[in-house]
């Protein structure tokens, strides 16, 4: 049976949440150190260890058929690569910075300026839509230091706490774009392996969505039961079972991460008790 080949960063943070959720869906892979292919245990899967910027040139040629990449690398360099999957996690923003005492209003004060970065397209995108021209210095490391040196008056890198910009002595001033890890797919993906590939997404959205999901069962005064249920947003219909003692339910719902607290508090006021919440591992619905 043919193998899908999948792609992932080769370390890093983006690494290890790759290999995580590979777990997670039961895709157990057995790599040695610095090994740059492992195939998966009872799973016709083989994963490739790629560097990120490497990525999408791999998916293009069809070397590997899905890759787990940053959409910031994407957009960059990958334009005619389809996104089956956006995946929540090592999340980032591409942004441009100036040295905390530069006057900065909007982005027309680059008119002019020189502009380190990684991502020469995705910037010059931005500047030709916003009209300003900038001269790019294109630099593969460690951009921050530009400023600081006099190589650049500007920068633009991705951004995840900001604390590597306020080292170098740098403010954010606009964001290009918001990134988030995605499941990619090569143009030249097969069906044979575009069924493995189906399978692979399936059980990604089932551990996603347990992942953005609570589990939560209260205890409800009949009186006051209809109230409850109405507060709930549950996947179809909240679970109801009498309890021993007469005149109270036990509730079983499932609640969504974005709404929990808000949830909750209504769901207190009006007359819930003995609240419990668990953490749900997967949703297969």
């Amino acid at each position: 049976m043919s193998k899908l080949r999948i792609a992932v960063q080769k370390s890093g943070r983006l690494n290890e949440d790759s290999m995580r959720l590979l777990k997670d869906i039961g895709i157990s892979i057995d790599n040695g150190k610095d090994q740059l292919k492992a195939s998966a245990k009872g799973f016709p899967v083989e994963v490739f260890y790629l560097r990120n910027g490497d990525i999408p040139q791999y998916l293009k040629d069809g070397v590997v058929d899905a890759a787990i990449i940053g959409e910031n690398v994407l957009i960059e360099k990958g334009e005619s690569i389809g996104i089956v999957e956006k995946l929540g996690f090592s999340t980032c923003r591409v942004c441009i910075a100036v040295p905390k005492a530069a006057n900065y209003n909007s982005i027309k004060d680059l008119e002019g300026k020189r502009i380190a970065t990684s991502y020469p397209n995705t910037v010059q995108q931005f500047l030709d839509k916003n009209g300003v021209k900038a001269n790019l210095h294109i630099i593969n490391g460690s951009v921050e230091i530009a400023p600081n040196i006099g190589l650049a008056d500007a920068i633009c890198d991705i951004v995840s706490s900001g604390s590597t910009l306020f080292k170098n002595n740098l403010k954010e001033v606009d964001t290009i774009l918001k990134s988030e890890a995605v499941l990619a797919v090569s143009p030249k993906l097969n069906q044979e392996r575009k069924a493995i590939l189906d399978t692979i997404q399936f059980r990604i959205q089932s551990v996603l969505k347990g992942r953005n999901s609570k589990y939560v069962l209260l205890n409800a005064p009949n009186d006051k039961l209809q109230d409850i249920i109405d507060v709930l947003p549950g996947m179809k219909s909240p679970t109801v079972l009498p309890l021993a003692e007469d005149g109270w339910s036990s509730v079983h719902s499932v609640i969504s991460k974005n709404q929990f607290w808000n949830v909750i508090d209504d769901l207190k006021a009006k007359g819930a008790q003995g609240i419990l919440v668990c953490p749900i591992e997967k949703m297969v619905l």
